[in-house]
């Protein structure tokens, strides 16, 4: 009986201390918006922590769909028309990490800076 009183009382207190953890952990990240309108990336430079994660969140105002890439950043994702998409970056050292939108490469360009 008092090992399952002892159980009921753990798990409890297990789950949500876990939970706040995970709150604690993902909410420590700063948020970057970055607008796609015109087929074209606002703002086209984005000042970043350097050496601290982030999260980009990434708004597709067009009606057509869109693909963030960038080759230094390792990253690739298509956010669909009138969407929004959250990627996840870094940490990142010190520099310019450039980007572009694949499907209009001629216009959606941009650059994430670190410092």
């Amino acid at each position: 009986m008092g090992r399952l009183i002892n159980n009921l009382i753990s798990w409890p207190l297990l789950i949500i201390s876990c939970v706040l953890s995970y709150n604690v952990i993902a909410g420590d990240r700063p948020v970057f918006v970055l607008k796609i309108k015109d087929h074209l990336f606002y703002p086209s430079e984005i000042e970043v922590p350097a050496r601290q994660k982030i999260k980009l969140l990434v708004i597709n105002e067009d009606p057509t769909a869109e693909e963030f890439e960038s080759y230094k950043l390792n990253r690739e994702k298509i956010i669909l028309g009138n969407r929004r998409a959250i990627i996840f970056i870094g940490p990142l050292k010190s520099g310019s990490y450039p980007f572009f939108g694949e499907f209009n490469m001629s216009t959606a360009q941009g650059t994430l800076i670190a410092k």
